[in-house]
């Protein structure tokens, strides 16, 4: 059994209950509920539990208004209210927000990542006190990342296996690289961190770490944009001992070869026990990679085309929004001005090979969303869409999932 991490760990609970409801209702009419629209140029959202209150509290990047900014879960009652939130940071260009512990002192921190003239991670650390205080937060930067590159992503994970979470990042643009940092015990000492490159890198897009091979040790899932080996591949973890040996980490390719692919998301499509990849491809595409029953590892590819009426594809999710057991995929778009639509929803037949139906989400809201997080928000029983906006400032949103209503 492979072992995911990230958003899969929020949203296993809901999955099981779902595939139980025999009904299917066509979804229409989803309603948009803003979480947070104080700034500008929302580019993302990561979800962690910051207070321990059991429900996802959100940190979003905002690029053109140069913060890092955390929503905290209201409870499910206040949900379609604007959520509590607060600036953690100044973080200039910001490109992704991550939350995670890294000092292991038990509260939540914040990395930015940034790109533009900053070109730097920055570090959001949480001083205690109130998580909603912005007096409780301390800004640091890593001197080390300055200038290196223009980051784009990053993610937690304890790369060399000493009990203390790392931090693995990318890039874009000349020399950018995908790597990972040393954080020592003493995290807050930013001086301290350490860089290990493992890959040339064009445009990091997505990223994410599972076992892709079984064997134990988390390996690297990435989707690279741009240049001349651009693709979604996986980089093969050696274990912690070589862990810091560039040449140690093997690549492995999916597929997208020479494509400009976007976000991915991994999911059950079909009836098998395997779990399919999901990646978005401009100008008009989703890649559907499902990994054939071989040693050599060989994925067999399928493509869904996206509307001419909708914009050029950015980000896919895989889940069961309709609630009759089977695996939908919903995707965003950027480049959507209207007339064109922003998010779509394929609703699933009983064979991801055959014809898909489409329901639209969001209508003509918005022009460029970005990642689409399949989550239970208001507490109903369905999954709700978490996303964001970027140019028209719709700011942190997500659409109400009307299935359950039209189930009663």
């Amino acid at each position: 059994m492979r072992i995911y991490f990230g958003l899969s760990l929020l949203l296993c609970m809901t999955f099981s209950a779902l595939s139980q409801s025999p009904k299917a209702p066509s979804l229409k009419n989803w309603k948009r509920h803003v979480i947070d629209d104080s700034s500008r140029g929302a580019d993302g959202t990561r979800l962690a539990d910051i207070n321990g209150d059991g429900l996802p509290d959100i940190a979003t990047g905002w690029e053109q208004g140069g913060v890092s900014r955390v929503c905290i879960h209201p409870g499910y009652e206040n949900a379609r209210m604007q959520w509590p939130s607060v600036t953690v940071g100044l973080a200039q260009d910001v490109e992704d927000a991550v939350i995670i512990d890294l000092d292991a002192d038990g509260a939540k921190d914040v990395v930015s990542c940034c790109e533009g003239t900053k070109q730097s991670i920055v570090v959001h650390w949480s001083n205690g006190g109130s998580s909603l205080d912005s007096n409780s937060w301390i800004t640091t930067e890593v001197p080390a990342s300055q200038g290196m590159f223009r980051w784009m992503f990053a993610t937690p994970m304890d790369v060399d296996g000493d009990g203390r979470m790392d931090l693995v990042a990318g890039g874009k643009g000349a020399k950018s690289k995908l790597g990972w940092w040393k954080i020592p015990e003493e995290a807050r000492d930013t001086s301290k961190w350490r860089w290990y490159p493992l890959r040339n890198m064009g445009w990091l897009m997505s990223l994410e770490v599972a076992d892709m091979n079984e064997d134990g040790y988390l390996d690297l899932l990435f989707t690279d944009r741009k240049g001349g080996e651009s693709g979604l591949f996986w980089l093969e973890n050696p274990g912690p001992i070589r862990a810091n040996i560039l040449e140690a980490w093997t690549q492995h390719q999916v597929g997208g070869l020479g494509e400009e692919v976007m976000f991915f998301s991994q999911g059950n499509l079909d009836d098998d026990p395997e779990t399919e990849i999901v990646v978005a491809v401009r100008p008009n595409r989703l890649l559907i990679f499902d990994p054939e029953q071989d040693k050599a590892r060989r994925w067999k590819r399928m493509e869904l085309l996206t509307p001419t009426n909708y914009g050029t594809p950015k980000a896919t999710a895989v889940a069961d929004f309709n609630l009759d057991g089977k695996s939908d995929l919903v995707f965003s778009t950027e480049n959507a001005s209207e007339p064109k639509m922003g998010i779509g929803l394929f609703v699933a037949s009983s064979n991801p090979e055959v014809e898909w139906s489409l329901q639209s989400i969001s209508g003509v809201d918005g022009v460029k969303h970005d990642i689409v997080v399949p989550i239970d928000l208001d507490g109903d029983g369905d999954l709700d869409i978490l996303t964001c906006e970027e140019v028209k400032n719709l700011g942190v949103i997500w659409y109400e999932n009307p299935a359950i209503s039209l189930s009663k």
